[in-house]
């Protein structure tokens, strides 16, 4: 049976939940839901299980904190022999606007801890799916914004997004990453919420 990997990233703690650094452990927690998976406190973070047309599907939330999420991904990977190329790694990026969204197949952890950190571990050839949080914050404060918590609209603005990921997901694990970003990128690049509020 082939096997997948989606980490969401984020730090584990109470202090940390529903922050935009966090924004990975809340699409997982997404798709959780909606598949009813159950996520168990396991080595290096919260797995949970799940099959999709006979694949497995292993989700994946971290508890090493940010800047050490490699050593959970590269045990789960190696725990559970999935070859690389079915690794989906989602993460929040400041460079994005908030509820847009970019998958891609490798590249550079565009200065992200997290992905700094897997990269420096198995390298950049792997799936990722970047989550935009804005930067909507003063110079200097980019640490203070993304460990703050998402405001009631912004939740609302992203919370589209978060559902719409979900779908995405599936497509990762059943089409392949090419067939999934060539379906979705184009969805991503205006935040899901401004297409709404066009439509209204």
């Amino acid at each position: 049976m082939d096997k997948y990997l989606i980490v969401g990233l984020g730090n584990p703690g109470d202090e940390y939940a529903e922050t935009r650094h966090n924004t990975g452990f809340m699409v997982l927690d997404a798709f959780a839901k909606a598949s009813n998976i159950v996520f168990a406190d396991r080595r290096y973070g919260f797995v949970g299980e799940t099959s999709l047309k006979g694949r497995k599907v292993f989700l994946l939330k971290p508890t090493t904190f940010m800047n050490l999420s490699g050593n959970a991904v590269r045990y789960w990977l190696n725990q559970e022999n999935i070859d690389q190329s079915r690794l989906l790694v989602v993460s929040d990026d400041v460079a994005l606007p908030l509820g847009s969204f970019r998958l891609k197949g490798n590249g550079s952890n565009g200065g992200h801890n997290g992905l700094g950190h897997i990269q420096q571990l198995i390298g950049q050839n792997y799936a990722r799916l970047r989550m935009g949080i804005g930067n909507d914050y003063p110079v200097g404060s980019q640490i203070d914004h993304v460990l703050g918590r998402f405001s009631t609209e912004e939740r609302e603005h992203l919370q589209p997004t978060i559902d719409l990921t979900v779908d995405i997901i599936k497509s990762f694990v059943l089409a392949g990453v090419d067939v999934t970003m060539n379906q979705y990128n184009k969805l991503g690049k205006t935040p899901v919420w401004q297409k709404q509020t066009k439509q209204e």
